[in-house]
């Protein structure tokens, strides 16, 4: 019988080792709701009225591949434990909000294709390890606080066709690295303190759509390189301290739709070529420095709603042509004005 004791001994610690071994969690439950940890790679939660902070528990669901919380009332900081979800393309947390800094895990999340924090109240700068994120398709972080300069290894997120880094308090020049990004369809960096020139390197974005650069106080002259951007609809530099003239190449931009460039220091005549800009349904030059007459081309400009040259040093009569925009709605010429509505319900703006 005396043999048989140590085997009886290690029979009780292998049952007593399996007793204390406890199994992973299968489940996990957030804001009142279990999600299998195996299964669950979708969360899709915007518009929930979900409420407190966001629970770091969250990375228990490791094969979460699509993340989406936005538009509810979420207060706190973003959990670094989301930087566990390695799995993670899609992480949307727009308008809730959010405080404190973005945690640095969440920029080594390799597989992120589309990072949305954008309408929260989210402090901090954003780090050079931005650039870690090379598989990102749009990037909105619009709407916070986020201080400091834009990095310049924001030049090698080359994938983005997104970027909107609007209204925040973001400070120091525009990276020429910006210029890597060719396949970016929009660029808003709108509502900041950027200051500097803005970089020829923005003439390399040839799928530009939209480029929104206005109230920052960027000075030097518009870059030509942006007058050869072939698909631009939207351009808007306006309230900014940019100098220098309005070249014949604006003419090249026979997409642009809304051109909006006014409180700048702009110099120089207004160049026939803007005749070419058929599109146009928005354009502003006002309070600028613009001298020379209208040109009479600017009759082309049929589907125009809104014209506003105000505030510049412009001479000669006002061009008939401008009869031809039967669309126009709004036409503002000079600073002492007075107004009258025609049979068509257009106001007009004109000289004394």
């Amino acid at each position: 019988m005396k043999r048989l004791y140590p085997l009886l001994f290690i029979s009780v610690l292998i049952y007593w080792g399996c007793e204390d071994k406890k199994e992973p969690p299968t489940e996990v439950t957030l804001w009142g709701k279990v999600y299998s940890i195996e299964n669950t790679t979708n969360l899709g939660l915007s518009y929930s009225q979900l409420t407190g902070s966001i629970p770091p528990e969250i990375s228990n669901l490791t094969n979460l591949i699509f993340l989406n919380l936005s538009q509810n009332q979420l207060t706190g900081s973003i959990p670094s434990e989301i930087g566990n979800l390695t799995n993670l393309t899609h992480l949307n947390l727009f308008d809730n909000q959010l405080t404190g800094s973005i945690p640095p895990e969440i920029w080594n999340s390799p597989n992120l294709l589309m990072l949305s924090l954008g309408s929260n109240n989210l402090i901090g700068f954003i780090p050079p390890e931005i650039g870690n994120l090379t598989n990102l398709r749009e990037l909105n972080l619009y709407n916070n606080q986020l201080t400091g300069s834009i990095s310049p290894e924001i030049g090698n997120l080359t994938n983005l066709t997104f970027l909107r880094l609007d209204n925040n308090q973001l400070t120091g020049s525009i990276p020429s690295e910006i210029g890597n990004l060719t396949n970016l369809v929009e660029l808003n960096l709108f509502y900041n303190n950027l200051t500097g020139s803005i970089p020829p390197e923005i003439g390399n974005l040839t799928n530009l759509l939209v480029l929104l650069l206005y109230n920052n106080q960027l000075t030097g002259s518009i870059p030509p390189e942006i007058w050869n951007s072939p698909k631009l609809i939207y351009l808007r530099l306006d309230n900014n301290q940019l100098t220098g003239s309005i070249p014949s190449e604006i003419g090249n931009l026979t997409n642009l739709t809304k051109l909006i460039l006014f409180n700048n220091q702009l110099t120089g005549s207004i160049s026939p070529e803007i005749g070419n800009l058929t599109n146009l349904t928005y354009l502003r030059l006002d309070n600028n420095q613009l001298t020379g007459s209208i040109p009479s081309e600017i009759g082309n400009l049929t589907n125009l709603i809104e014209l506003n040259l105000y505030d510049n040093q412009l001479t000669g009569s006002i061009s008939p042509e401008i009869g031809n925009m039967t669309n126009l709605t709004h036409l503002n010429l000079s600073k002492s004005t007075h107004r009258f509505h025609s049979t068509r319900d257009r106001e007009y703006d004109q000289s004394d």
